[in-house]
């Protein structure tokens, strides 16, 4: 069996494909997926599978949520150890934070069409994408004059042609300890 992580785009984001937690564990569960269970609100969840076949597991899952939502999902879908891996090699372990800096992975459906120059920075929206690897880019965020973020999973399509579903580094490293228990 392997574990993995269906990061679901734009799932309980601003008030738009609201759903409950219980309602997607069912949903895997009713899927054949073994040990379904989310974490947190934003479409995170955690299942085994006997599947290596990443696209199989995908294709399988976003037809499971269009017949049980009646609506498209785009799943991002990540093995437990490919996350180890991400967590273990911390890009972000030179950079200084504090209230006003926030660290982002978008993780992508696809690697970028082009290898884009870094690093990528949005200056009217104080972001950068410092790196792209392992079909993730890393995103210092850093508080606008308004005292709001940006949007970087916005910024991060844009700039490289490919969907993807953001999480905050903190949230990823805590995902992470959730999902090795079991």
């Amino acid at each position: 069996m392997t574990r993995y992580v269906a990061f679901l785009r734009k799932i309980n984001v601003g008030g738009q494909n609201l759903m409950k937690m219980d309602e997607l564990t069912r949903i895997f569960t009713a899927a054949g997926f073994k040990n379904a269970r989310t974490y947190i609100q934003c479409g995170n969840v955690i299942f085994d599978s006997a599947s290596a076949n990443e696209v199989g597991l995908r294709k399988k899952i976003e037809k499971a949520l269009r017949q049980a939502l009646g609506y498209e999902v785009t799943v991002i879908l990540r093995s437990l150890r490919e996350i180890e891996a991400i967590v273990k090699r911390n890009p972000f372990k030179k950079i200084k934070t504090d209230g006003d800096v926030m660290l982002c992975i978008v993780f992508l459906a696809d690697e970028p069409q082009h290898k884009p120059r870094l690093p990528l920075a949005s200056k009217t929206e104080k972001l950068e994408i410092f790196e792209v690897k392992d079909r993730a880019a890393f995103i210092i965020a850093r508080r606008k004059q308004t005292g709001w973020f940006g949007f970087p999973n916005n910024f991060a399509e844009k700039e490289l042609g490919v969907l993807g579903t953001t999480r905050q580094w903190s949230t990823l490293n805590k995902l992470l300890k959730s999902a090795e228990r079991i």
